[in-house]
């Protein structure tokens, strides 16, 4: 289909900018292949670099030898992918890359965890905002159902149950047993998800922080630094590791709050592939959808800053909320740091969906990295004591970033598989989608307190894609889709030469095909996010409404996907919704 620029509507030539802006290729897979990622092209010939090189078949001793004979070294085989973790001379990636056994050549990037600074804090009420109660009131804990948490460790905390760790391996340091959190993330990110309370229970305390999923089994694979930073290769190992005890441990669910710039398409990049050969085997990855909502460099205002692997079709990519100190979803607005849809290169539909992720409140201990450089992170005992003890907490600190919404998102999951342990990962991302919250403020602002800067939210299928976590709706849906691997990837946005906007979807079997899964009930539910626009009955997404930028229409295009009309942005005359009176004293975006 080709894109023509002729007199197309203000929504088509403004996604239009957005997509050239986002790279070149619309469908990824007819691309003619590239041996050689586009960040390695301009590498100094005379000094080592880091690779991760794929090969046609499973790494042999013979394929090593191509790269050892080259004057590489072996660092690490990542069998999962076809593929293993090189040091090589910067002159030799062209030869390598002509050898016909191997596949694609990349950089074994550094990647980081996905945290926001914080700032002021307050309570942010995220149980409550998702109705994990109502799991709970069901007897439902999560019990009997691994999760691995890939991220910088697990430390000690009296709210985890050390029998409630089954497993930890550090793939920093490369070896088994100890994986002891030194910067402070993962721990928080396994207080989101199985946090006892322990440290706030009692006749003295008025709140009590606890998990979603108090009786997960959970594997600590450690991939980050005491600075919050790994590689894709530790990362990608980890994975595999997680696949490796599936059986063993049940694991059904890892939690990824991590992750780094999109550098080619997710069929090419091999952190992307690693998280499908683990959605592939059984296991629901949750993905952080990144926290490059704020960067305008590009002139696209946030949008297209999803980071990798969060731009995989499969896995579930979280963006985030800020609950604005309020227990009801109707409050919650985006957290002007979430980044957004679609993704670079691939132009896939991402987030999926959102959950809290401003000023999130969980574990630490105070010799944390992220506790020492930022020690308003501490929060007063008096937040949540019955006395007024304004002496930092010794057990809780505050973190915002989708890295804290993923593990929200992880710890639902295991409250279904528990509840089925049947449930497929494209049941599971389907039922949440179709579940989440919809009834969104539609237009808000946020400022930073740092910067000064206000920020413009829309709660768009690109900011908040299906809606907000619905923990009781989730546990409540019956509906089942064919288990069919893939049957949920997230779909690809396009604009044809009339300047509709358009969604194809990537696969044949997916659930929202030719003829939507769940007919006029729809996949993504019947409630509305946003006043500007309707999805059409046919719409995989709902017959309510939906997005900002477009009308939806009824009709499909070709079968492929829905159409997005021709409703400009923000037309002239349009009056832009007021908060409602809780903005006055709403928390300030962090």
């Amino acid at each position: 289909m080709g894109f023509e620029h002729g007199s197309l509507p203000l929504a088509g030539r403004r996604f239009l900018i957005l997509l050239a802006l986002l790279g070149s290729a619309f469908f990824p897979a007819f691309a003619g292949p590239r041996k050689i990622a586009k960040d390695l092209k301009d590498v100094d010939p005379s000094r080592p670099v880091e690779v991760i090189v794929r090969f046609q078949q499973a790494p042999t001793a013979n394929l090593h030898n191509k790269v050892l004979s080259r004057g590489g070294t072996l660092n690490r085989e990542l069998r999962l992918i076809r593929s293993a973790a090189y040091t090589l001379p910067g002159s030799a990636i062209e030869g390598l890359a002509a050898d016909p056994a191997v596949e694609y050549i990349a950089p074994n990037r550094a990647l980081h965890s996905t945290r926001s600074n914080p700032g002021n804090w307050a309570n942010d009420y995220h149980i409550d905002s998702v109705g994990a109660q109502a799991a709970w009131a069901q007897g439902l804990d999560g019990s009997g159902v691994g999760v691995a948490i890939i991220d910088s460790g697990i430390g000690d905390s009296p709210d985890l149950v050390k029998d409630r760790i089954v497993f930890s391996y550090d793939f920093v340091n490369h070896h088994a047993g100890a994986a002891n959190d030194q910067y402070g993330h993962g721990t928080h990110v396994a207080g989101i998800i199985a946090g006892s309370g322990k440290s706030s229970l009692g006749t003295d305390y008025s709140y009590k922080f606890l998990g979603i999923a108090g009786g997960v089994n959970l594997l600590n694979l450690r991939v980050l630094d005491e600075n919050g930073a790994g590689t894709d290769g530790d990362v990608i190992a980890a994975i595999q590791k997680a696949i490796a005890l599936k059986d063993k441990y049940n694991i059904r669910v890892i939690n990824l709050s991590l992750g780094r710039d999109v550098f080619e398409s997710y069929a090419l990049d091999p952190l992307c592939l690693a998280a499908e050969e683990a959605w592939k085997a059984g296991i629901v990855v949750v993905v952080a959808a990144g926290n490059e909502g704020r960067d305008n460099s590009a002139g696209n205002e946030g949008y297209g800053t999803i980071t990798a692997p969060g731009n995989d079709p499969y896995v579930i990519t979280v963006g985030a909320m800020n609950t604005r100190g309020a227990r009801s979803p109707y409050a919650v607005i985006p957290a002007s740091y979430s980044s957004k849809g679609p993704s670079a290169i691939d132009h896939v539909v991402k987030p999926d969906l959102v959950a809290p992720g401003n000023l999130v409140i969980s574990l630490y201990n105070p010799g944390f990295t992220l506790n020492r450089v930022s020690p308003s992170n501490e929060i007063a005992r008096s937040l949540y004591s019955n006395h007024s003890d304004a002496t930092p907490s010794n057990a809780y600190f505050v973190l915002s970033g989708t890295s804290m919404a993923a593990p929200m998102v992880s710890a639902t999951a295991a409250l279904m598989l528990q509840q089925d342990a049947t449930l497929t990962p494209d049941q599971v991302k389907a039922r949440l989608m179709k579940t989440a919250f919809k009834d969104l403020v539609p237009y808000s602002f946020a400022s930073d307190p740092q910067t000064g800067q206000t920020f413009f939210l829309e709660a768009d299928v690109f900011t908040v894609g299906a809606g907000y976590l619905d923990i009781e709706a989730a546990l409540a849906n019956s509906d089942r889709m064919r288990p069919v691997i893939g049957g949920a990837m997230s779909p690809l946005a396009g604009v044809d030469g009339s300047g509709n906007v358009i969604l194809f979807v990537s696969g044949a079997s997916a659930m929202w095909g030719t003829s939507a899964m769940w007919g006029t009930s729809a996949m993504w539910g019947t409630r509305r996010i946003s006043t500007s626009a309707m999805w059409g009955t046919s719409a995989m997404w709902g017959t309510r409404t939906l997005g900002t930028s477009a009308m939806w229409g009824t009709s499909l295009l070709a079968g492929d996907g829905a159409v997005w009309g021709r409703q400009p942005v923000h037309p002239a005359g349009t009056a832009i919704p007021a908060l409602s009176a809780l903005s006055a004293g709403a928390l300030q975006d962090k």
